[in-house]
């Protein structure tokens, strides 16, 4: 079984693009999402597909950061995948796939009896598992990095637009203004008996298009707009 895993730190970024890549290389993938942020290995559906892989599965990611972007974790993860015959594929970083570290396991040379050689080839067979092991753990270790050096940017951004005078998220009280809201305003104010209309709240609500709550909201507003504008 071939499985394409894609990832999103939150909902509204684009899935598309990875489930794009992973089919254009398995077209016969069946695409699993999560929308949890990668720095936890516990994420919904993941943990779904990791109790159903079996030996001579496929897990196919579009970057490393996709399975882990916590070095320890995704290192742990690999390895354990690994072991039970599980093949993992990064298309944007095939040579830390599973298939290359088994060709660097496979590729030890047997111990031939003499205990001199064998010293020297024991000792080339940890090398060469031990580089092939570093591959990985440099993969997962870059892609924490990218995430922590994004939080360390938007945390700097942050202070600096401060420092600037620059306002950062919604001004506390402030109401939000939206042309949706606007409109539903003007409909609450033309057709509405406690305006200038004469149709009950629950025929405004529908023709405004709103919820019950919000259109009590934008009503509130407009009698106290209204009261304004009297010198109430």
């Amino acid at each position: 079984m071939v499985y394409g895993y894609c990832r999103i730190s939150t909902p509204k970024q684009n899935i598309e693009r990875q489930i794009r890549n992973i089919k254009t290389e398995y077209p016969e993938a069946l695409i699993i999402q999560d929308t949890y942020s990668g720095t936890k290995i516990n994420r919904k559906n993941f943990d779904k597909l990791l109790a159903a892989v079996a030996p001579g599965d496929i897990i196919v990611f579009d970057s490393v950061s996709r399975m882990s972007r916590n070095a320890e974790d995704g290192i742990e993860l690999y390895m354990n995948l690994y072991d039970i015959g599980v093949e993992l594929v990064f298309l944007k970083e095939p040579h830390i796939n599973t298939e290359t570290y088994r060709q660097a396991h496979d590729s030890s040379v047997d111990c031939v009896g003499n205990e001199i050689a064998d010293i020297y080839i024991e000792a080339t067979n940890k090398v060469l598992m031990l580089l092939a092991r570093q591959q990985i753990r440099l993969a997962f270790e870059q892609a924490e990095k990218e995430v922590n050096d994004l939080r360390q940017r938007t945390r700097e951004g942050i202070v600096t637009a401060r420092i600037n005078g620059q306002q950062i998220g919604a001004v506390k009280g402030k109401k939000l203004v939206t042309k949706k809201s606007l409109a539903a305003k003007e409909i609450i104010k033309k057709y509405s008996r406690d305006f200038n209309g004469s149709l009950p709240d629950k025929e405004c609500i529908k023709l405004a298009q709103v919820s019950r709550n919000t259109y009590y909201v934008y009503k509130k507003q407009l009698i106290a707009e209204e009261m304004i504008t009297d010198g109430k």
